[in-house]
């Protein structure tokens, strides 16, 4: 995809450097819970920020496809101020739609977080993630809905958001990133615009050279898609 180099101009005029972190942010803990099975969550659930751990089957550190999760929300669910410490095992994941509100992910296990459901709509309101040698947030839901993910801060990581580009039920998803700060990583988002996916990014506050999008041909046939190019650009990944 042939990129015009006025619309990069302009687009990445829009995007702030900051000072180098040392570490994403994160409160101080008030406690520390094991969690060796994962905790089943519908309704709200406010942890009044203690740090929660796996243990047992959920505390092997890997990076293994197929873990299970330390929280399991409920389409509707929220959770909030919430530490996850290593290990995370695979995070959290949001049967669909669901709000993840000042929780903190210290260092990311398998993902920070994956979604599903089809309508479904994720909002991530604040919060930091550290440590994700691969995603932040993984995307699996079917059609409709969308992603949002505001004021949140990131550091080490691969890429912070991916619409999946292999699964055996795609379809098209929107995702809007805004007031987001990051250091020492690849990309923010990985896109896949054959399926008809768009990205939207603004208040970008950013430290090294991290990639705004990488673009994919994604498959239902679970091979490895194809990246095809990179943005921002002014239809599929646009910043403003």
């Amino acid at each position: 995809m042939v990129i015009g180099a006025a619309v990069v101009a302009v687009a990445m005029a829009a995007v702030a450097t900051t000072a180098s972190l040392a570490s994403a942010e994160v409160p101080p803990a008030t406690g520390e819970q094991q969690v060796t099975e994962t905790i089943e969550v519908s309704g709200n659930f406010d942890g009044a920020n203690k740090r929660f751990v796996g243990a047992g089957d959920l505390g092997d550190g890997g990076q293994d496809e197929g873990q299970d999760p330390l929280f399991r929300l409920a389409a509707g669910a929220t959770l909030s101020n919430v530490i996850l410490g290593s290990p995370a095992a695979d995070g959290v994941h949001c049967a669909g739609s669901c709000t993840l509100r000042n929780v903190f992910w210290e260092d990311v296990g398998e993902d920070a977080a994956t979604f599903r459901g089809t309508n479904a709509t994720v909002v991530v309101d604040g919060g930091s993630a550290a440590q994700a040698s691969d995603k932040v947030f993984q995307d699996n839901r079917g059609a409709g809905g969308s992603v949002t993910i505001r004021n949140f801060e990131v550091t080490d990581f691969g890429k912070f958001y991916r619409s999946c580009g292999n699964c055996s039920t795609q379809a098209a998803r929107s995702v809007t990133l805004s007031n987001i700060t990051a250091s020492d990583g690849d990309v923010l988002v990985g896109i896949n615009v054959n399926l008809g996916d768009t990205a939207r990014l603004s208040g970008l506050n950013l430290d090294g050279d991290i990639g705004i999008c990488d673009l994919f041909e994604g498959n239902d046939s679970g091979d490895e898609p194809e990246k095809i190019g990179e943005g921002p650009n002014s239809t599929t990944c646009v910043v403003s």
